[in-house]
């Protein structure tokens, strides 16, 4: 990867770290991001990388698109939108010693770029407008990945965002600033399909084809532990939210094997007809729950090492779940187009599914795509393989954001557990994260 490739000119090593021009977005449209067709960034829009910091001076050329539309919230909703504004010209690109990965500020396409002065702690957009978070601009897009980015997840302090590919890497970036990619966990032999933090935010929890499931120290980058006992792919895993350190996977074998960190070896087996494609724990950690290519969801009780109760209603295979920040509700995504939101209380209905959101799209490149609750419980969000980030609410189940900018599938989509920020990856390798 070189710097040519987004018009940044020659890049100047300072160290183990690449410096180039930095150049910080604002979108002109609505909150709800841009539904424009992307454009290719040219030359002219940014200073030239001699300019100090500050003192470059803005450019006559602009990037514009013709025919803008702005994604609206809602299809009730006016949207209220940015006025084009100038950002500085100064733009960092990052690299890990001995890695091309990147962290850019760059906008989603379908957005106008100009060059104005930036100030790191400015706490208002375009127009004067109040920003939502703490990020350096309202779009942040993370470059580095030399594959199909298949999942990201924040950090409990939502400070640090790590996402796993079928580079066979984990990249953990920082999520302020200039969201510098300051670490890359290596140790996997095949793709990255799922990651998972514990809730102490000191481990990472990752699952690959290659038959493992690892565990990760995120201050020393090092592999703690290392879970071979499936026999095929493993495609997903889930730590427990409360003690004790229990991870549950799910692996093509058939099988759903529960971990004890503090053990050697899996310490219960959850056998399955069909291959397991997600897993998730209840808030107790009592149970497990595990969906897969017979479509239904399956409610063990780990005590009895049995399946207690069926969850049906997919009409195609369940690619990913989550349990919701409650712990009251389960959230499942499935090549049906449908997300079903179960009602696991107890005297629930008869019928647990209570809502069935639908406007994402499954093909036939038939992804593991994920799906993730806000911290409130109010939103859910999944990826799609029309490119598009989806964002429902919970309560109305219509869709309040359909936001562009990836040129693939996108697999996973997360909530901030703090701020009111989404983060997103997908097939094009890249990663962004958006104010809402």
């Amino acid at each position: 990867m070189t710097a040519q490739v987004y018009h940044f000119g020659p890049i100047i090593k300072v160290g183990p770290i690449l410096e180039a021009t930095r150049r910080v977005l604002i979108r002109p449209g609505a909150r709800g991001l841009s539904t424009a067709p992307p454009f290719s960034p040219r030359r002219g829009a940014v200073a030239p990388l001699s300019s100090p910091v500050g003192s470059a001076k803005p450019s006559a050329s602009r990037l514009r698109r013709a025919g803008a539309a702005p994604s609206p919230a809602s299809p009730s909703k006016s949207s209220g939108g940015f006025p084009s504004r100038n950002l500085t010209a100064n733009f960092k690109m990052f690299s890990a010693p001995g890695n091309n990965s990147l962290a850019l500020a760059v906008p989603r396409p379908g957005m106008e770029l100009t060059n104005i002065q930036h100030h790191p702690n400015q706490t208002l957009g375009p127009g004067g407008k109040q920003r939502t978070s703490s990020l350096e601009a309202p779009i942040m897009l993370l470059t580095g990945h030399q594959s199909t980015v298949y999942c990201i997840k924040f950090n409990p302090a939502g400070t640090v965002i790590a996402s796993g590919s079928h580079d066979r890497d984990i990249f953990l970036w920082y999520v302020h600033g200039d969201c510098k990619n300051y670490m890359v966990l290596r140790g996997h032999k095949n793709a990255v399909l799922d990651l998972q933090w514990t809730t102490d935010g000191t481990q990472i929890i990752s699952a690959s084809p290659d038959k493992t499931v690892r565990v990760w120290d995120v201050e020393t980058g090092k592999q703690v532990k290392k879970m071979a006992e499936h026999s095929s792919f493993v495609n997903s895993c889930c730590p427990a939210r409360k003690w004790p350190p229990l991870v549950v996977s799910g692996s093509d074998d058939g099988t759903a094997k529960l971990w004890d960190l503090r053990q050697r070896g899996a310490i219960q087996t959850l056998p399955d007809k069909y291959q397991i494609t997600a897993v998730s724990f209840s808030e107790a950690a009592d149970k497990v729950f595990t969906g897969g290519l017979d479509n239904d969801v399956k409610w063990w009780d780990l005590r009895k090492n049995e399946v207690t109760e069926y969850l049906k209603g997919h009409q195609d295979m369940i690619t990913g779940m989550q349990l919701s920040p409650d712990g009251s509700y389960l959230l499942t995504n499935a090549m049906d187009n449908e997300l079903k939101i179960w009602d696991l209380r107890p005297y629930a209905p008869e019928n647990r599914n209570i809502k069935t959101l639908t406007g994402h799209q499954h093909n036939f490149e038939k992804n593991l795509l994920k799906c993730s609750w806000s911290p409130d419980n109010r939103k859910v969000t999944a990826g799609s393989a029309d490119r598009m980030v989806y964002i429902w609410d919970t309560t109305s189940r219509r869709i309040l954001y359909k936001l562009p900018g990836h040129n693939g599938c996108v697999n996973e989509t997360a909530f901030h557990p703090t701020e009111p920020v989404i983060g997103s990856c997908g097939s094009d390798k890249q990663i962004y994260l958006g104010e809402l």
